[in-house]
C-alpha cells in the first residue's frame, strides 16, 4: 500500500508539472535532489574536505580597503581568503568571473600585478541599477581590465595567458557553474594556479549542491582530490597544494575568534 501511494504521488506531481512547468525549476532547484545526485555520482555525502582558514596562510591577518556592506556581495572573510590567496603567489595575476560593484577585484588589485574581470554589459541587466554598479569599486584602477560579455559564450582562449588566481563567481545555476569552470580549466589555468568558487556553500557549514554539482562536474575527475572547502567561508578552492583537513564535525566548532575593526569612508554621491 505504502509503494502504491508513493506511485501515485508521483504520477499526481508529473502531471502537476506537465500544467504548470515552472514547477519543474524548483525540483531541479532542490538541494536535497542536488545531493541525491552528487552522491549518486560521485559517493560524496557530506560535501567537500575542510581545510581550516589559518592552515592557508602562515597566519591569518588581512585588510580590506574596499567593503561596501551591501547585499549580493561576499562576506569579509571570503574576500580575505581570495586576497590572502593571491598574496601567497608573487607578481599574482588574477582573473574572476562576476564583477558585480567590483568589491573582490579592488581588493586583490591591492596585491596583484594584473586583474581581469568578466561581467555581463550593464545594458543586458535586467535590474538596471544593478547594471550601472557593475565595477563601481574597480572602474578606474590602473592595473584592472574589464570584461563584458556572458561567461557562457565568452573567448577564453582569445586570452592568450593563463592566471595565477581564478575566482568564479558568476550565475550559480548548475550549468553556468559548471560551464565557467570547465572553461577556466580548459583554457585558464596553469600547474599552480588556484581556483576559487563563490557560493559554494548555503553558509559555513552546508554545501550549495547545485553549486556544489557545477564544481565536480566541471573539474576534470582526477584533479577532484585537489579541492577543499574552506571553513569560515563559503568558498571552495583548488590548489596542487597538499593542505592538512579538518573532521566534519569540527566545522562548527569556535576553534578561533577574529579580530575586526570598521572603519568608512564617505564617498562622493556626484
Amino acid at each position: 500500500m505504502e509503494k502504491e501511494n508513493k506511485i501515485k504521488k508521483t504520477i499526481r506531481g508529473l502531471f502537476a508539472i506537465v500544467k504548470n512547468p515552472w514547477l519543474l525549476n524548483h525540483v531541479l532547484n532542490d538541494n536535497a535532489v542536488w545531493a541525491a545526485y552528487i552522491q549518486k555520482k560521485y559517493g560524496i555525502a557530506e560535501g567537500l574536505k575542510r581545510v581550516d582558514i589559518t592552515a592557508l596562510f602562515s597566519g591569518f591577518k588581512e585588510t580590506l580597503n574596499t567593503f561596501a556592506f551591501l547585499d549580493g556581495g561576499s562576506s569579509a572573510v571570503d574576500l580575505s581568503v581570495i586576497k590572502g590567496l593571491c598574496k601567497t603567489v608573487p607578481n599574482c595575476t588574477y582573473f574572476e568571473i562576476g564583477t558585480c560593484r567590483g568589491e573582490s577585484v579592488a581588493n586583490v588589485a591591492d596585491v596583484c600585478s594584473k586583474c581581469y574581470t568578466l561581467d555581463l554589459n550593464p545594458e543586458q541587466y535586467s535590474d538596471k541599477v544593478e547594471g550601472a554598479l557593475v565595477g563601481f569599486f574597480s572602474k578606474n584602477l590602473e592595473n584592472v581590465t574589464q570584461l563584458w560579455g556572458s561567461s557562457a559564450d565568452f573567448d577564453y582562449a582569445g586570452l592568450g595567458r593563463k592566471f595565477d588566481v581564478i575566482f568564479i563567481d558568476g550565475d550559480h545555476h548548475y550549468e553556468f557553474v559548471k560551464s565557467d569552470t570547465a572553461n577556466v580549466f580548459k583554457h585558464l589555468v596553469h600547474e599552480n594556479t588556484i581556483v576559487i568558487w563563490h557560493d559554494y556553500a548555503t553558509d559555513v557549514i552546508y554545501p550549495r549542491n547545485e553549486v556544489f554539482a557545477g564544481i565536480l562536474d566541471g573539474v576534470p575527475a582526477e584533479l577532484h582530490k585537489n579541492l577543499y572547502g574552506v571553513t569560515n567561508s563559503i568558498c571552495a578552492i583548488y590548489t596542487n597544494r597538499k593542505l592538512p583537513t579538518i573532521e566534519q564535525s569540527q566545522v562548527r566548532m569556535p576553534t578561533k575568534k577574529f579580530k575586526i575593526t570598521l572603519e568608512a569612508e564617505q564617498l562622493s554621491t556626484k
